[in-house]
Parts: C-alpha cells; structure tokens; sequence
C-alpha cells in the first residue's frame, strides 16, 4: 500500500508519538523509544503491529515515542497515523 510521511500524537505524559513513514522493505520496523520499554516494549509493539495490519500497512517504519500511553492510546494514535499517511478513512460508513 503507498502512503506519505505522517504524525500523530503528542510528547505528553500519558500518549505516546508516532511517525509512520513508507519503506521499500518487507515488513513492519518499529523503532520504540519509551521509558517503560523494558517493562511493556514487546505490548508496545504488538499493538502497533497489529493495528497497522488490520488497517493494510505491511511494510512501513515507525518510529515511537512512548510516554505511558495505554494500549488503547496507542491504537488510536497508531490508526491516526494510519488514515493520515493513506487519506483513508476508516471511520466513515
């Protein structure tokens, strides 16, 4: 799936910021940044490796800074990036 450079998130206590960028490689790199990596860095990634595949996006890097967030925080903030970088909106109807 091609796709654009994108943001979403903030550097706040509690989200977490992501960058999705487009990658001529197979598969998902996800470069984490997070206080608590050694505790929740492989949940970390889960989530967003997830949320990435249901959403299309096979091949990508992102690049996270986590500062707490929930997994629910991350998905969203995963799936923002997401419809940012293809213009698809996987909210609508």
């Amino acid at each position: 799936m091609k796709f654009k450079e994108s943001f979403a998130g903030t550097l706040e206590s509690g989200d977490i910021l992501v960058r999705l960028l487009p990658s001529d490689k197979p598969g998902l790199t996800i470069n984490l940044e997070s206080t608590v990596a050694y505790q929740f860095g492989s949940q970390i990634k889960s989530v967003i490796k997830e949320t990435l595949e249901n959403l299309g996006i096979e091949s990508a890097v992102v690049d996270v800074t986590d500062k707490g967030a929930l997994d629910c925080t991350i998905r969203a903030r995963v799936t923002a990036a997401a419809v940012r970088a293809t213009g698809k909106d996987v909210w609508a109807d």
